[in-house]
């Protein structure tokens, strides 16, 4: 009896653990995997700062949209591989590498807590030497 409760508490702990750790959509991965900018538009807070290869512009939501989507369609994405993801109260990030057919790009996307979702702030696209 008593093995069982504590490998009931184990369980609810990893779960409850598990779920705040995927605060980041998969829906974002799987844009980035596409080239999806109409994919990333729901994900995108009301004001987002990026930065595409040291330009920096500050854009609306559907703004962001239509600058990812030039992106997006001067280099014609083959691949998407998250490296690294974190989260430190109200805010997360994730750091990818993006397979274009015009090279490889580290992206980076800084969200913030809106109500009960993360919503992307910032997104910085460099060009990457890996």
């Amino acid at each position: 009896m008593r093995t069982s409760v504590i490998i009931g508490w184990v369980f609810a702990l990893l779960t409850v653990a598990s779920l705040h750790a995927q605060e980041v959509p998969a829906e974002v991965t799987a844009a980035f995997k596409k080239g999806d900018a109409s994919g990333l538009a729901p994900f995108l807070g009301d004001k987002v700062d990026l930065i595409i290869q040291n330009r920096s512009t500050r854009h609306n939501r559907q703004t962001g949209e239509k600058a990812l989507a030039t992106f997006f369609s001067e280099h014609k994405v083959t691949g998407y591989a998250l490296n690294h993801q974190g989260k430190r109260d109200e805010s997360s990030f994730v750091i990818g590498t993006l397979t274009t057919t015009r090279g490889n790009f580290r992206v980076t996307c800084f969200f913030k807590r809106v109500e009960n979702s993360f919503l992307i702030h910032q997104i910085r696209i460099d060009t990457s030497n890996e």
